[in-house]
């Protein structure tokens, strides 16, 4: 996998991450470093060690499973960016202004919210890191460059959201998306010509 690809690939996983730190920016009334510290790392970090289990998994089976190893990475990368179309093209539930204590301050976060956003922002990292087991992947550089796009990504979406608001939420889930659509269409594409 080249440079580039892997580059768009982490910018295609972190798309969530980003999409949820964004959202938490927007209800920040101070705090602004510290939280954007706080979710960046946990997204960040989340987002590298979900890959490295998914291609721990993937490795496991993988000489059961090469003959149809292609299909399976094209179908992991176009379900988890299709998953992101069908969210970022899917109506926002209303807000409940009758009852605004329904609505969460981020000046009180908690750990156990932090673990799981980082989780649920990251279950579509686990997928990609399954079809590492299949392709020509330095795994140690793949995490990485995925942790530290994420953790930037995050950072800076925390401030974004603080700043201007939710305007590019849908945007950066459909690019992600798409990406991640794309990458597996080239891996099919690669396989089935070489």
């Amino acid at each position: 996998m080249s440079p580039w690809t892997l580059l768009l690939l982490a910018l295609g996983v972190s798309a969530d991450a980003f999409a949820v730190a964004l959202g938490k920016g927007l209800q920040l009334r101070a705090h602004v470093l510290r939280t954007a510290l706080v979710f960046a790392t946990a997204f960040g970090a989340s987002q590298a060690i979900m890959p490295l289990l998914g291609w721990m998994l993937g490795a496991t089976f993988a000489d059961a499973i090469a003959p149809w190893d292609h299909w399976i990475s094209f179908g992991l990368l176009a379900l988890v960016g299709g998953k992101m179309l069908w969210e970022a093209l899917s109506p926002d539930a209303p807000v409940d202004a009758e009852h605004p204590e329904h609505v969460h301050d981020i000046e009180a976060f908690s750990v156990r919210e932090v673990v799981l956003l980082s989780v649920a922002t990251s279950i579509d990292a686990l997928a990609v890191g399954v079809s590492f087991a299949f392709l020509n992947v330095d795994v140690a550089i793949a995490v990485t460059t995925i942790g530290l796009v994420t953790f930037a990504l995050s950072f800076l979406a925390v401030f974004i959201g603080y700043r201007i608001g939710t305007r590019f939420r849908r945007p950066a889930e459909i690019v992600g998306g798409l990406v991640l659509i794309g990458i597996g269409t080239q891996i099919l594409i690669e396989h089935l010509t070489a």
